[in-house]
């Protein structure tokens, strides 16, 4: 089964908040601890947790002790930039994933705030956050969503998913003096991934930029929770005591699948159908042409008798959710039909990877799909089969027996 986490965030997310969650999904304090001094950092910090009340709720909150003296705070700060933290965090030798992750964090942290300041990522000080409570709260949460075995999506970051982020309000105190909340480092992260948010009400600083930082680097998506089997719940609380209670609710499951196999991979797609009875056939050939350059994952006609025993054809057009408005703007401008049906699928696909194979002609794409690490489709690409065989003036067939020829005995 798949590993999946689900970052559930009414009040907001925090660094220290993704901590309390991930120990309280049973993540050693001590084993964080041990990787982090690998950092470098063991004399500048210490983490503590204990469990604490919000609203009634018992919730694990996890601390962030920083060990500097005030008097001597700026020749110790002289802050860090990025690339002495990406330094750090490579010569420290973490788990791969949680380095890669922790390095993706950091990054795109670093260009959030490079944005807002206009330098680039790389002159960024790592002040504002305080760079060692940066440094605990996002490695620290890559170390514990490595050690919970959260499986990787193809990108190599974690398969996690967020909630919609609450917007808070109100403002707070900054090294730059007082900032309007959200503030523009979160608002910038925001914007680079186009993050769902809303309001709920409550003027306070909810999504810190360390917050912002992890869910919009390693969340694969925002919004509800994907269908998942819910195997255990983290609760992290938050600083502040808050109307609603301030926990961050990481939910940890498995993909819900039908066959219990890690090949099988469950979308939801939108399906669209129409009748049509009334329009010229060149108009058809035109519809599917715009549809799969809006980006339909399938157009299909089926001829159908409709009524006054007219011949007709149903339009289907398969495609994502998020380019479903577009396609239903191309059938109402380039068909007659006055209603188009809509539904909402699931269906079941193989992992899928092309692979480019050489023949005596030129090079063609395959598409290889698997279903439990055995082949299941090998299927060369038609457009270059198409494309040799008229540049070389051979048949279609033949191109295409060449190349699975070639990748089969690629394969031995």
């Amino acid at each position: 089964m798949i590993k999946i986490a689900y970052l559930q965030c009414p009040t907001g997310i925090s660094g220290d908040m993704c901590l309390g969650a991930l120990v309280s999904l049973g993540v050693p304090l001590e084993y964080l601890t041990e990787k982090l001094n690998k950092l470098g950092i063991e004399r500048e910090y210490q983490l503590r947790a204990e469990i604490v009340h919000r609203n009634g709720i018992e919730a694990t909150k996890v601390h962030v002790d920083l060990f500097h003296h005030h008097h001597d705070e700026h020749s110790h700060h002289h802050g860090r930039h990025l690339p002495e933290i990406e330094q750090m965090i490579i010569k420290a030798f973490l788990p791969p994933r949680a380095e890669a992750w922790s390095l993706a964090v950091f990054r795109q942290l670093a260009q959030a705030e490079g944005a807002v300041h206009g330098i680039p990522k790389e002159k960024v000080h790592f002040h504002e956050v305080g760079a060692v409570d940066a440094i605990v709260d996002i490695v620290g949460t890559c170390l514990g969503l490595d050690w919970l075995g959260i499986e990787s999506n193809e990108k190599g970051l974690p398969l996690i998913y967020c909630s919609a982020l609450p917007t808070g309000g109100g403002t707070v105190k900054a090294a730059h003096g007082v900032m309007a909340v959200p503030v523009p480092a979160v608002m910038k992260l925001w914007e680079m991934r186009g993050c769902p948010v809303y309001s709920n009400g409550i003027d306070k600083e909810l999504v810190t930029p360390t917050g912002a930082a992890i869910a919009t680097t390693l969340s694969h998506s925002f919004g509800a929770s994907p269908p998942i089997t819910i195997k255990q719940i983290g609760l992290g609380a938050g600083n502040l005591n808050l109307p609603i209670s301030n926990v961050l609710r990481l939910w940890l499951g498995e993909s819900v699948s039908s066959t219990q196999n890690n090949s099988e991979i469950l979308e939801t797609i939108s399906v669209l159908e129409t009748q049509i009875d009334d329009l010229n056939p060149q108009a058809i050939g035109y519809v599917f042409d715009a549809l799969f350059a809006a980006g339909a994952l399938d157009v299909f006609t089926t001829a159908i008798g409709m009524k006054k025993s007219r011949p007709g054809i149903l339009l289907s057009v398969i495609c994502h959710p998020e380019k479903f408005l577009n396609c239903e703007a191309i059938l109402f401008r380039e068909t007659t039909t006055l209603g188009i049906r809509r539904s909402t699928q699931q269906r079941s696909i193989l992992q899928r990877e092309i692979q480019q194979v050489e023949t005596q002609y030129g090079t063609v794409r395959v598409k290889v799909a698997y279903k439990e690490e055995l082949l299941a489709n090998v299927q060369p690409e038609y457009e270059d089969c198409a494309e040799l065989a008229r540049k070389h003036n051979i048949s279609w067939r033949e191109i295409q027996r060449l190349v699975l020829q070639n990748w089969y005995l690629k394969l031995e």
